[in-house]
């Protein structure tokens, strides 16, 4: 269970590092989509899990190593946005989140499923 102050710090990178990646985001990976979806913050803040959602990319892992190659670029353009509301900067991780794969992976198995008939009694008989 995270204590509210990691809690807080965690919002306060994740709005920020969201800005971040907008304005910074094209420079680096070009048309391609990167959300923040959460941040998680170690007990003593000093280091940042941020998960990221990639969207208009065919190889999400090299938006990744792209990530990790301008890190300290991004680090910096993080840095003036939240100098004034953390003590310490934290050390940034990157993770995708695959949340919104799974979810079409399994949407397009039940629409299989459906068109098969396998999905049991249909409720409008």
């Amino acid at each position: 269970m995270n204590s509210k102050r990691q809690n807080q710090v965690a919002e306060i990178i994740k709005r920020n590092f969201g800005i971040v990646l907008q304005s910074e985001g094209p420079f680096i990976f070009d048309s391609t989509l990167v959300t923040v979806t959460n941040v998680n913050m170690s007990p003593d803040l000093s280091i940042a899990k941020i998960y990221l959602s990639v969207y208009n990319a065919e190889d999400k892992q090299a938006v990744l190593i792209l990530m990790n190659q301008h890190k300290h670029s991004l680090t910096q353009h993080l840095v003036h946005r939240v100098r004034r509301h953390v003590r310490r900067i934290p050390k940034l991780d990157f993770y995708l989140d695959d949340t919104l794969d799974e979810m079409y992976r399994l949407n397009s198995l039940f629409d299989k499923l459906h068109e098969e008939k396998q999905m049991g009694i249909d409720e409008s008989e």
